[in-house]
């Protein structure tokens, strides 16, 4: 099961917003941030692919939730307009951002390559 995360737990996990202005990762793990609604049809095609993943990777990789609907200043903080929209979180430098349903195999080659994370 995947970790949703709400606006406290994202300071806390992610990226406190409220004490800094530049960005700097709180986790000692690559995450994944998937920004979703329970009503988005995209959003549910991800969701089995995501659980995969986490399974996969294990310690690894963190993979986290933020209902968009429940967590809308996480939203907008992040410019969120269209959903899915995932955050790759590397250890260091600027996390990026990708759109859409996207297959497995891109997540996998993103993970590689943006969070530098291999199965193995």
């Amino acid at each position: 099961m995947l970790e949703h995360l709400t606006k406290e737990t994202f300071k806390d996990k992610v990226f406190n917003f409220e004490a800094n202005k530049e960005w700097k990762y709180e986790g000692s793990t690559p995450c994944l941030i998937d920004f979703y609604a329970n009503w988005c049809g995209p959003c549910k095609m991800v969701a089995p692919i995501l659980e995969e993943l986490q399974q996969e990777y294990g310690e690894k990789l963190k993979i986290y939730k933020v209902d968009t609907e429940k967590e809308q200043e996480l939203s907008a903080m992040f410019g969120i307009q269209s959903i899915p929209s995932l955050l790759f979180v590397p250890l260091e430098g600027q996390p990026q951002m990708a759109k859409g349903a996207l297959p497995k195999a891109t997540f996998e080659q993103a993970i590689q390559d943006v969070l530098n994370v291999s199965k193995q």
